[in-house]
């Protein structure tokens, strides 16, 4: 069975076909950095105006990598949220409309469960059940998963998810968009020990994150640490400090809740997935306690871990395999609870 899927949900358009017996035969992303970038932030109209000029050109060149025709699909996945509803809309009705065009069945998929099953498209591939953490810049979710729709949200964050707080403390420090990945290359030259943040909701019971309070002791910090009579090359290092104390405090509260989840669930495998799953110390910290805890931990390949098409493909295969299709009406949910979804 054959899947064409199409990503549209925020700043990055996905397309991808996908084979349960081949695997990915061909997926292409486009990026929207350098559109929103003079303004330091997604910009929705923007982003929805992008999506439709990219969309069709992008499912073109797929089938073209791919040397597949139309009538080789036997469905098409689209992200029917959670995400902007503009942009989401895009590619709901690109996706229903070419499904109706082709005399396909149309698969709506929710963004998370994409993110969920990227390291299903890995050769080690994790078995059920497991413990995800879906950490992105717009969610950061701990899962117990027992297989596909078998969700049960353990914690979520309050308010800024772990990614969104990279991206506004990198704007705090002067960074260009976007910010994350930026923040954690300085990072990378930064001095341990320099400054000392909070690891939040570290020190009481359960599993929920809040990141909000986070950024604003790094707002007071780089206020009180950044002085007019520093030299340029101080000022930088002090940056570079304070972007290594602020990563490595979301990365320790990442690591602790992830294995207090791990404690309470008894299990020993461990999902992380997103863009923030990415990020190199992240991935060091779960290692180290993965191996502690003589357990397993999972990742999608780096360019699988930020919004793309082959999720979605993966994703809408599943669904599609136990009979899961849209009729002719489509909708796009910019709010849609994970654990709403029905079993596979």
């Amino acid at each position: 069975m054959r899947i064409l899927g199409i990503e549209t949900s925020c700043d990055e358009t996905g397309i991808a076909i996908y084979d349960d017996e081949q695997g990915i035969m061909a997926h292409r992303l486009y990026s929207q950095i350098a559109v929103h970038a003079d303004y330091g932030g997604v910009v929705p109209e923007l982003a929805s105006r992008d999506h439709v000029r990219k969309t069709i050109p992008l499912i073109k060149d797929v089938l073209v990598d791919a040397n597949v025709t139309p009538q080789a699909l036997d469905g098409i996945a689209y992200t029917a949220g959670p995400g902007l509803v503009g942009a989401l809309l895009v590619g709901c009705s690109i996706g229903r409309s070419l499904a109706y065009g082709w005399n396909l069945p149309a698969v709506p998929v929710h963004h998370m469960e994409g993110h969920l099953l990227a390291p299903m498209l890995e050769d080690k591939a994790p078995q059920f059940p497991f413990v995800a953490l879906l950490v992105s810049g717009g969610h950061t979710m701990l899962v117990r998963v027992d297989g596909i729709g078998q969700y049960q949200v353990l914690g979520e964050s309050v308010d800024d998810a772990a990614g969104e707080a990279f991206d506004k403390t990198a704007k705090l420090l002067g960074l260009d968009y976007p910010g994350g990945p930026v923040l954690a290359k300085m990072a990378a030259q930064g001095r341990a020990k320099q400054f000392k943040f909070p690891r939040p909701m570290t020190n009481k019971p359960g599993l929920d994150f809040s990141f909000s309070g986070l950024k604003t002791f790094a707002a007071n910090t780089i206020q009180q640490a950044i002085q007019p009579h520093l030299s340029a090359a101080e000022k930088t290092q002090i940056k570079a400090d304070i972007a290594y104390a602020f990563q490595e405090a979301v990365v320790d509260t990442l690591t602790i809740k992830c294995r207090r989840a791990l404690e309470q669930t008894k299990l020993k495998r461990l999902v992380i997935a997103g863009g923030v799953s990415a990020n190199t110390m992240l991935r060091e910290n779960l290692a180290s306690t993965m191996k502690k805890l003589q357990g397993e931990v999972f990742y999608p390949r780096p360019e699988f871990c930020t919004d793309n098409g082959a999720m979605i493909a993966y994703a809408g295969l599943q669904r599609l395999k136990s009979g899961v299709h849209q009729d002719l009406t489509f909708k796009a949910t910019p709010r849609w609870p994970l654990d709403t979804l029905p079993a596979v």
